[in-house]
């Protein structure tokens, strides 16, 4: 009699390596492991082999890296979103096309269910299940996390140990890593000590800022019609672009982020994150994007970008106000085509150049100097409409305070 199929999204780290045996023993499935490739390198095929070894049914190992950055990353890049005012959401993006592909290879090989590594405290959990109904409202989805007896790492790795599974996960290394070529994450471990510093060699994709070069490094960004397509004059493709943006703010310390931030599920965390090409790729679209869009427009999108942000950062990816806001910040992104000029030194990325063919930066109309349609003398009563407002209530209030003066005191 032949078992049912289940589908895992499997790392190969600690979480997945246990979940993948504890399907088999725990709950009789046969288990078919998916391996997404969004530029962890070795670590894709390397997995792969050990889901086969640790006895997965089938192993699938995609790549989805120009996917990745062509219909996930670049979109969320035209809304500047950042959560909490620091994190790129290198984690979050990821996510939706993962679970997308998940419910892809469930429906071809007839699988039950699907399951993933995501503990039962955390966000992914939310985003890889919010996919899954979004895209197979009827998937069964198993989340051993939120269902199994095990209390932590330690049990986890006495698991591994009995059953013979090798786990990345050392005293010398105690954290979770999760890498994409957005960025790297780390969390949990030693960095729940809110106080202590994340150690020098934890890093893989930035230098140190001190161990930067001394010399700073210029590079120029170009985009067209709202993405990048060249770094420093070589047009790359998306994926090969985020790649070689990675290598050039990495080498300068660029991207490193220390953040608490606040979980969908309602508490507080930590996470450390790398995201050298982001960063840069960040500032030089800001760059163009001063040039390029209008006043107005560009602080609609702005007010926005933290909505679209916490809609990305909680899971919703597929749902349809997200869908909604991207037709919005793809009609504003039309415009943003032009080059910017970065100065890369010891952690700082800094703007030093911009320039767009159709720029709305008017040179005379701004100049100290006379020239220009602009007719200075207007601004007198420019200003003194705009403050209209705040003469009629500062009349009110010196009006009300003459009143209480003028009426009696009790005695």
């Amino acid at each position: 009699m032949s078992k049912d199929k289940i589908v895992l999204a499997y790392s190969g780290g600690l979480d997945t390596s246990i979940i993948l045996k504890w399907l088999q023993l725990g709950r009789d499935y046969d288990v078919v492991a998916f391996t997404a490739d969004l530029g962890q390198g070795d670590e894709v095929e390397e997995a792969r082999v050990k889901a086969l070894n640790t006895g997965a049914v089938a192993a699938y190992a995609l790549d989805l890296r120009e996917e990745f950055v062509r219909d996930y990353v670049f979109p969320m890049f035209r809304s500047s979103a950042l959560y909490e005012g620091y994190y790129l959401l290198g984690t979050s993006i990821a996510r939706p096309l993962i679970a997308k592909k998940m419910v892809e290879i469930a429906e071809k090989e007839g699988a039950v269910a699907v399951s993933h590594g995501a503990t039962g405290k955390g966000n992914d959990q939310v985003r890889f299940e919010m996919t899954a109904y979004a895209l197979k409202p009827d998937v069964v989805t198993v989340a051993p996390w939120r269902e199994w007896e095990f209390q932590g790492r330690a049990d986890l790795e006495a698991f591994a140990r009995e059953h013979g599974i090798p786990v990345p996960t050392t005293q010398k290394d105690p954290w979770s890593t999760d890498a994409n070529l957005l960025h790297i994450s780390y969390e949990g471990g030693i960095l729940e000590d809110l106080w202590a510093e994340p150690p020098a060699h934890m890093f893989k994709l930035t230098v140190s800022p001190e161990e930067a070069p001394n010399e700073s490094e210029y590079v120029e960004v170009e985009f067209e019609n709202g993405d990048p397509v060249a770094i420093n004059g070589e047009r790359l493709t998306p994926a090969a672009l985020l790649q070689r943006a990675n290598e050039i703010g990495g080498r300068h310390g660029v991207g490193r982020v220390d953040l608490v931030e606040n979980r969908f599920v309602g508490m507080k965390s930590r996470g450390v994150y790398e995201t050298p090409g982001g960063t840069l790729l960040y500032h030089a679209r800001r760059a163009v994007e001063s040039l390029t869009l209008d006043r107005e427009v560009l602080h609609q999108r702005d007010a926005l970008a933290p909505k679209y942000a916490e809609l990305v950062y909680n899971g919703f990816w597929f749902a349809p106000e997200r869908e909604a806001l991207q037709v919005y910040i793809d009609h504003v992104a039309r415009s943003v085509t032009g080059t910017a000029r970065l100065k890369l030194y010891k952690g700082n990325c800094i703007v030093v150049g911009r320039r767009a063919p159709r720029s709305l930066y008017d040179k005379d109309l701004v100049s100290f100097e006379a020239g220009g349609d602009y007719n200075q003398h207007d601004a007198g009563a420019f200003i003194k409409l705009n403050a209209l407002r705040m003469r009629v209530q500062a009349r009110v209030e010196a009006r009300q305070a003459a009143q209480v003066q003028k009426e009696p005191q009790e005695v």
